[in-house]
């Protein structure tokens, strides 16, 4: 899904590389409108229809398969007329871009028939613009480096971490993040005491004989632990609101971002997993840690791709995680050197 950003003539973007186009009538280098057609240059690249009735809506159908974008401006904002210009366009090369003026009709355009439109037309406003990259990172489509960062262009590289110890660490607050969407098997997120070490805990995706699956959550630890997020920055456990954009990460590195629904906190036993670097030829002397609740239904990735319950771990293990190498400040990466233990 592409964004498009709408500007006025001497109007410069809010957030320069965030969009893949700029419709402006009045600059060389944006798409524009003559009557109803759409330009690229002097190139007709499809037409725009403005749609305020059903005969609005069967005009812009008809034009399915014989131009390769249209753009389409509801009068009075609806799905329907959306949902149906979706459903008309299967099989042909038609793709759709939609004028949307609010964060809401982002989510609902982004998403429309489970499909969604193919471009997010948005004023040059942040708070349009961050509601179309939510949407765009939320499809699990890459989106620009200078939008989002590293963290949503699709993988991450991940590492081996050898277990050193498991230790009891008494009772301490447990934090269940429960997300708005299901996680896939061999999928979690990244956690560690440790912003620049991070192990990948795995969601409750896995069958087991005493308690169903839970394929929306993932049992993540203390509040004192960093947690990755969608947009590379990390946060404490303890500072996670509902709606907050969680980075979600399988065992290949690839990213997505997962909304947080809602957090469950109650006092359980905790284990502490302690661990370090290791690569095949050399292992990083310097230990990193996690606290998670001592319990067979939470777990770790093995090296070898098997998820691995907390309770069955030991030394020399090797398990998935992610080192950065590099400081925090306010869960933003930055040139400066930090010890944590």
């Amino acid at each position: 899904m592409e964004i498009w950003v709408t500007l006025e003539e001497d109007e410069s973007p809010v957030d320069e590389g965030a969009a893949q186009h700029y419709v402006c009538n009045k600059r060389s280098d944006a798409l524009h409108l003559e009557d109803d057609r759409l330009m690229d240059g002097g190139v007709t690249i499809g037409a725009y229809r403005l749609i305020g009735d059903g005969d609005g809506q069967r005009h812009a159908v008809s034009l399915m398969g014989s131009v390769n974008w249209l753009l389409v401006e509801c009068k009075e904002w609806s799905m329907i007329p959306l949902e149906n210009l979706i459903a008309a366009r299967r099989g042909s090369h038609t793709k759709i871009a939609a004028i949307i003026t609010s964060p809401l009709q982002a989510q609902g355009a982004g998403f429309a028939l489970e499909e969604g439109v193919d471009a997010l037309v948005v004023p040059n406003d942040p708070v349009m613009l961050e509601a179309a990259l939510s949407v765009q990172a939320q499809r699990g489509e890459p989106v620009t480096a200078e939008a989002s960062g590293e963290a949503l262009q699709g993988t991450m590289n991940l590492c081996s971490l050898e277990v050193k110890r498991v230790e009891e660490a008494g009772l301490g607050d447990r934090y269940c993040l429960d997300f708005i969407a299901s996680f896939r098997q061999n999928e979690g997120v990244l956690v560690g005491s440790s912003a620049s070490t991070m192990f990948l805990i795995h969601s409750e995706t896995i069958p087991s004989s005493f308690v169903p699956t839970r394929p929306f959550r993932v049992n993540a630890g203390s509040p004192h632990s960093y947690i990755c997020m969608a947009d590379g920055s990390t946060k404490y456990m303890s500072e996670l609101t509902s709606g907050d954009r969680v980075m979600g990460v399988n065992l290949h590195g690839e990213t997505r971002a997962m909304v947080l629904g809602r957090i469950k906190i109650e006092q359980r036993p905790m284990l502490k997993i302690t661990a370090n670097e290791s690569h095949k030829n050399q292992r990083n002397t310097n230990e990193s840690h996690v606290y998670m609740q001592q319990a067979e239904t939470v777990r770790l990735i093995s090296d070898d791709a098997r998820p691995i319950s907390v309770t069955e771990l030991s030394p020399t293990l090797c398990v998935i995680g992610w080192n950065g190498h590099g400081a925090r400040h306010l869960g933003v990466s930055i040139d400066s050197s930090v010890e944590e233990r």
